[in-house]
């Protein structure tokens, strides 16, 4: 099995994915090409074709296509910005997925997603024990990250490139309305640093923007399918704690699935 592990990265020269996984394919911009060599000596630093870069869905299409077309039988599409995959075991502990290990990791899973019928796999979204279902390992039609993202060959689905900031759930609603299965490993999670760093989505990600493309996404898949989360684990309604706006909205695809 071919597995292509690959991070679209933009104005963060230093890629911290790459102290992880050093085989991980890094996807530039030409004119950054030169500062991310500098950067990360020995990388396998790719260049974009001209104008691809400044949309990250742009960016993950040409990805996906690039290698594909180079034969891959898995793309992988994980952020820049990895410190680590882990999983739980042993009543809930945390232990961390070694960089040796992580290929395989992808072919395993790999391989079930396919005898599942399933083009599009991915793992828990956060390092939380209570995300991790003890009874159901497993999920067939729950979201999955954009920070962590497997696709098999084969599979017709691509990124909306008028969502750039929406692509992770835009991405899981189109793979479950084509194929009806989205496979989700409840076991895993990654460790990134979401919103915490320069460069990449934060050039252009502010609250405007985030409230015009949930509103898109949700005229696309309609209010039923994409709501907002009005509660906390509390269940104390945001409005009374002063909050009007979660950016994160709730899929909720009519199939049936764990």
């Amino acid at each position: 099995m071919k597995i292509s592990v690959c991070a679209p990265s933009y104005r963060r020269p230093k890629v911290l994915t790459l102290a992880y996984l050093p085989f991980c394919r890094v996807y530039v911009d030409p004119a950054e090409a030169a500062a991310y060599r500098a950067a990360n000596p020995g990388a396998a630093i790719v260049e974009c074709a001209p104008g691809v870069q400044g949309n990250l869905c742009r960016v993950r299409n040409h990805i996906l296509d690039r290698e594909f077309a180079a034969g891959a039988d898995v793309v992988v599409i994980i952020d820049d910005d990895m410190t680590e995959m882990a999983y739980f075991e042993g009543g809930k502990q945390i232990h961390r997925l070694e960089t040796a290990d992580f290929l395989w990791f992808i072919e395993r899973h790999s391989v079930v997603a396919r005898e599942l019928g399933a083009y599009f796999w991915g793992v828990n979204v956060n390092p939380d024990p209570q995300c991790y279902r003890d009874c159901s390992p497993f999920s067939t039609v729950s979201y999955v990250g954009g920070p962590f993202q497997v696709f098999l060959s084969g599979g017709e689905c691509r990124y909306d490139e008028r969502l750039p900031l929406k692509e992770d759930y835009d991405m899981t609603l189109q793979q479950l309305n084509r194929y009806r299965v989205v496979f989700r490993v409840n076991k895993y999670f990654y460790r990134v640093k979401q919103s915490e760093q320069a460069g990449g989505c934060a050039s252009y990600r502010n609250l405007a923007e985030e409230r015009r493309q949930l509103e898109l996404l949700r005229k696309k898949w309609g209010a039923r399918i994409v709501c907002t989360d009005t509660s906390d684990r509390s269940h104390k309604a945001k409005k009374k704690r002063g909050v009007t706006f979660d950016y994160n909205p709730v899929i909720r695809p009519p199939i049936r699935g764990i």
